[in-house]
């Protein structure tokens, strides 16, 4: 295959949000096509009908398009700045496989012809009976085709509309998956099973389309998670069969949580029912999940709330849900270009240094884009290291140009938080994203340093340390420095930070005293803290009336 034009494809089932595990496969199969000029492909593995839906679908392919994984041929989607996403240059679509149903039921029945694949009628309980008698026996089971299966009359009673699965006929013969990351991996003999490749609803099973499309769609390059591996004999047993070619595979090491558990979406379901367990809830706190769910999602492990639903709880409870989903890292604040710049650092790596001396691990997505190596990519399990992650979405929102910090907060604050948005103008909002940038970690902990500035004049609280280190300790005390500055500020103007700065300049000059016998009181006295971003910043946010209003009440408040 190394002459054709390389494709690579992500193919997510729309069941729900967009796993971070999805994001590295798809970051990773963009990467290895944009390093070799090719094309990135989207398709939609729909064919669970009951767990499917639209909305899922929109939602991975907005998370994808936020992510800035762009795709170029698949679903269509308008993107943030009006960019179509996806189409059919190739004519290889449809790209839901539930459209496509035609297309595997010709390929279905040839291999049916061929005594390849054969419909099956066991029902769930003879199933039972079998793995009961493999188990008696202390061996694996693996469903065989009877030796006495009546092959035409299986094929009259499936024609007749009965009820059935079709199996494939599993190969013999030892088969070997040559795979880029692995190496040589070999599967024994009668190691496989006569699995099934369309399922009694008529629907084709994931090995059955996977393989079917990807020929079709001329896939060159198959990357996917180290769980897929013992999938692949199946996948090259229908290949062969199906006279199809075999693309190179690459499995990638499996993602871990830092205590060395697999990182799943069940994490946040878990952490979500044990907070609920230790507030010794009965009933629903949320409006999304009605009791009679609740109740049964309590009493049984096995049953799983929709990720909003949790997500909803979790607000609710005031608990911090592990974020699982793109959906949550974009609510708790995280930028794309930290998010993918630590995704791909997940089982792989440039393998260049730095001038100091360090490995080089921050990077822009065009850099991944040029440098990306299937060679680099380990076999070792790669963890999940949130403190790195918040480390790289720091350093990342610290050192963004004024202006883009400003759009970036701007289009996070429409989505989570738009009462922010109307209660500045846009010089307020400029001067208040420049007081906490250079302090915030994520979007959403970007208002936590200027938190007294959202919050009334009557709602400061005052930290008891401070106030006596502050305000009440020394000879003038920090209240005597409060009164005496309070009609210099009500003099300034215009009220902005240099005027302000100056005035309080000149004041402490006066009475040759240093900056901080005045700065440390009106800190406190506006923000409650003895800490806040710059002294002249803080108060032109806040503005002449506030000002004057905090002294006054700080004063009362501390009066002896």
């Amino acid at each position: 295959m190394s002459t054709r034009e390389v494709v690579t494809r992500f193919a997510p089932s729309p069941t729900g949000h967009l796993h971070i595990g999805g994001v590295r496969t798809a970051l990773f199969c963009w990467a290895w096509a944009k390093k070799n000029q090719g094309r990135f492909l989207l398709r939609v593995e729909d064919t669970d009908q009951a767990r499917s839906s639209e909305s899922s679908t929109r939602g991975i392919l907005k998370d994808l398009a936020w992510l800035g994984i762009d795709w170029d041929e698949g679903p269509e989607l308008a993107d943030d700045e009006g960019v179509v996403l996806g189409g059919d240059p190739r004519s290889v679509g449809p790209f839901f496989q539930a459209k496509r149903l035609e297309i595997y039921t010709q390929h279905l029945n040839e291999l049916i012809e061929k005594d390849c694949a054969y419909p099956a009628f066991d029902t769930a309980e003879e199933l039972a009976e079998l793995r009961s008698a493999a188990e008696a026996k202390k061996e694996t089971f693996r469903y065989h085709r009877a030796e006495d299966y009546d092959r035409d009359d299986a094929i009259a009673r499936m024609n007749a509309g009965e009820s059935c699965v079709v199996r494939l006929r599993a190969p013999a013969q030892e088969i070997v998956v040559n795979d880029c990351v692995l190496g040589e991996v070999r599967f024994g003999a009668g190691e496989l099973d006569d699995f099934v490749i369309r399922k009694a609803d008529g629907y084709p099973t994931y090995h059955f389309a996977v393989v079917v499309d990807d020929e079709l769609m001329g896939v060159t390059h198959v990357l996917r998670g180290q769980e897929h591996l013992m999938n692949t004999p199946r996948h090259q047993a229908l290949q062969k069969v199906l006279g199809f070619g075999t693309p190179s595979y690459a499995h990638m090491p499996l993602i871990f949580n830092a205590d060395g558990s697999k990182m799943s979406k069940r994490d946040k379901d878990k952490a979500a029912r044990k907070a609920c367990k230790a507030a010794g809830l009965k009933d629903s706190p949320v409006a999304c999940i009605d009791d009679a769910e609740f109740t049964r999602w309590m009493g049984d492990k096995r049953s799983q709330l929709a990720s909003d639903q949790l997500s909803w709880l979790g607000r609710e409870m005031g608990v911090e849900l592990p974020e699982i989903d793109v959906e949550d890292f974009r609510a708790s604040g995280y930028v794309p270009e930290a998010l993918c710049n630590y995704v791909a650092l997940l089982g792989w790596n440039p393998g260049m240094k730095c001038e100091d001396g360090t490995d080089l691990e921050r990077f822009s997505m065009a850099f991944l884009a040029e440098h990306f190596s299937l060679e680099r990519i380990g076999k070792s399990n790669a963890k999940f290291d949130r403190a790195k992650l918040l480390s790289f979405n720091a350093h990342t929102l610290q050192t963004m140009e004024a202006g883009a910090f400003v759009s970036c907060w701007k289009d996070y604050l429409s989505l989570y938080q738009p009462e922010m948005l109307t209660r500045f103008d846009d010089s307020q909002f400029e001067l208040l994203a420049s007081m906490t940038q250079p302090r915030c970690k994520t979007l959403r902990d970007a208002l936590e340093p200027i938190s007294f500035v959202i919050a009334g004049d009557d709602e400061i609280v005052f930290d008891d340390k401070a106030v006596r280190k502050v305000l009440l300790k020394g000879e003038p005390s920090g209240l005597s420095f409060l009164a005496e500055i309070e009609p210099v500020l009500r003099a300034v103007e215009p009220f902005q930070a240099d005027e302000i700065e100056e005035a309080i300049k000149a004041f402490c000059e006066a009475r040759e005293i240093g900056m901080g016998k005045v700065a440390q009181p009106l800190r406190v006295a506006m923000t409650g803290l003895g800490v806040s971003p710059p002294l002249g910043q803080t108060l032109e946010i806040l503005g002449q009336q506030a000002v004057l209003s905090r002294i006054d009440r700080c004063a009362a408040a501390h009066a002896t």
